[in-house]
């Protein structure tokens, strides 16, 4: 078929029209997704892990065991920052049973007493008796099977995207990640952290402060009254309200404490972490 002027005009504009169609496709999708580099479409990239991939370790021995060696310094360092705390607190006691209490034992008690969510309108031999009770240390060994209970030895979402190794919610828009499975109505996100520090801290302060946990600090105070470390087999049962599982989340833990014990041996000492 033969065209004459007009025809290769308007068969030309058609082509340069497509073609800005197109260019103008490609470009909004770089922006909207963000992708580009250096001019050039590259495919979404996935959210990027911030642990190792304990899922690529194929032996369920080797898996466990790097699992919990991941946690377990974070673990200690937060429960010696916590055992410090909890023994200038006794020094605190016997100073205020013999003496007057300086400005700055005050400050610092005072200080704990909000770090721990205990209202107090004095300082006394009462005040401080409670706080010792909300300052004290968590069973590493409790710690670590928590840990791997709530992230599916480190394979959840929560975990490799927001170092959360607990499950904590947080209530503010945008202050975490949205569970894909939320109840319609619900607001709450799963808490993002910064460093696996800043996760284990947080939990065990929740632990050492939150109301619904009063049990697990009642059997930890009745265990030091007798002169005895705390345990995780008797700690675990004051978790009840962790999970709305409650006596079969308790189970479960039990048996986990029970069936990983030789990994929450420390390799070190060859003894059972504290």
């Amino acid at each position: 078929m033969k065209t004459g002027r007009v025809g290769k005009l308007v068969v030309s504009l058609g082509l340069v029209t497509i073609a800005l169609l197109t260019s103008r496709a490609v470009l909004i999708h770089q922006v909207e997704d963000g992708t580009t580099a250096k001019g050039k479409v590259v495919e979404n990239q996935l959210p990027t892990s911030k642990i190792p991939d304990f899922n690529a370790i194929k032996d369920v021995s080797e898996k466990k065991q790097a699992f919990f060696n991941y946690l377990r310094p974070a673990i200690r360092h937060q429960n010696a920052i916590i055992a410090d705390e909890r023994q200038f607190l006794k020094q605190s006691l016997q100073h205020l049973e013999q003496q007057n209490l300086t400005e700055a034992e005050r400050f610092r008690i005072e200080g704990l007493a909000s770090k721990y969510q205990l209202a107090m309108r004095s300082i006394n031999q009462n005040t401080l008796t409670q706080l010792l009770e909300r300052v004290d240390i968590i069973p590493e060994d409790m710690v670590l099977i928590q840990a791997a209970n709530e992230t599916g030895w480190g394979s959840s979402r929560f975990a490799k995207q927001g170092l959360n190794f607990f499950g904590q919610w947080c209530f503010r828009k945008g202050c975490g990640l949205v569970p894909q499975s939320r109840t319609a109505g619900m607001s709450h996100e799963v808490a993002v952290f910064d460093s696996v520090e800043d996760s284990v801290a947080s939990y065990l302060r929740n632990l050492n402060s939150n109301a619904a946990y009063s049990l697990l600090r009642s059997i930890r105070a009745d265990l030091r009254a007798q002169n005895k470390q705390p345990e995780a087999t008797k700690l675990v049962y004051g978790l009840i309200h962790y999970s709305e599982r409650q006596e079969a989340y308790i189970d479960e833990l039990l048996e986990m404490l029970r069936h990983n014990k030789k990994y929450l041996v420390d390799n070190d000492a060859k003894r059972p972490s504290v």
